[in-house]
């Protein structure tokens, strides 16, 4: 990604309004930290520090400060106030649809696509369709749902949080609905990609009450985010 920092105008306040940047953790999270440079922010070391306890993180910017959590944890803590500002997946953005919150920045890395997935030789003893509909093995039940309602069929979605891909091997669902990257994970558990749900990429979220009542600091960091990504965008 680009390295340059963007010509924004900086309002006097910048420095003066509280800030909390929620990053998630994982891959995603990891993919972030090149934005820092760009950005101007520079975390305190711990940040980087896997063994470090802390959740919480200073940055050399006053009142702008740091939290990691999971991925599906960024959009509670913005949506609450907890977080003034997140990074997270259009995936799990669609899956929550929060009124709280809004996206205005496409980051423009983290790509990939939410995608159903099955056996390529099923087991005999895979899970039976039901009736007019499936059953599919998930973290994301909500976008689950709504995609086999929108075909007029039933689903039951089993929800897992990790090892989806063991569901259809063990019996227990026929499909799964999970993120894709490369394919390999599916390959290496003997499932094939069928339909894709979801084409995802990282976005900027922000806490629409947050951004009414303080937005000067909010307005100068979604633009800044808005002419990294921007940039990254006309380079690539």
């Amino acid at each position: 990604m680009s390295t340059r920092s963007p010509a924004i105008h900086r309002p006097s306040d910048i420095f003066d309004e509280p800030i909390v940047l929620a990053i998630p953790k994982g891959r995603l999270g990891k993919d972030f930290y090149g934005w820092f440079r760009s950005l101007g922010i520079e975390p305190e070391p711990d940040f980087f520090n896997s063994d470090s306890r802390k959740l919480l993180f200073q940055t050399n910017i006053p009142q702008f400060r740091l939290i990691r959590v999971r991925s599906f944890d960024v959009i509670t803590y913005v949506s609450l106030g907890g977080a003034s500002l997140g990074v997270v997946g259009s995936d799990i953005l669609a899956e929550f649809d929060s009124s709280a919150v809004f996206a205005p920045v496409d980051l423009n890395f983290g790509h990939c696509r939410l995608s159903i997935a099955e056996l390529i030789e099923p087991l005999p003893s895979s899970a039976p369709k039901l009736l007019n509909g499936v059953r599919v093995a998930s973290k994301y039940p909500n976008l689950t749902r709504a995609h086999y309602h929108a075909k007029g069929l039933q689903c039951e979605c089993v929800k897992l949080n990790g090892a989806i891909e063991l569901a259809p091997k063990l019996g227990i669902c026929p499909l799964i609905v999970d993120l894709i990257s490369t394919g390999n994970t599916l390959k290496a558990n003997g499932l094939v990609e069928v339909e894709t749900l979801l084409e995802v990429s990282a976005r900027l979220v922000v806490n629409r009450v947050k951004y009414k009542t303080a937005s000067s600091a909010h307005q100068y960091w979604i633009e800044k985010f808005r002419e990294i990504a921007d940039a990254d965008t006309s380079e690539g």
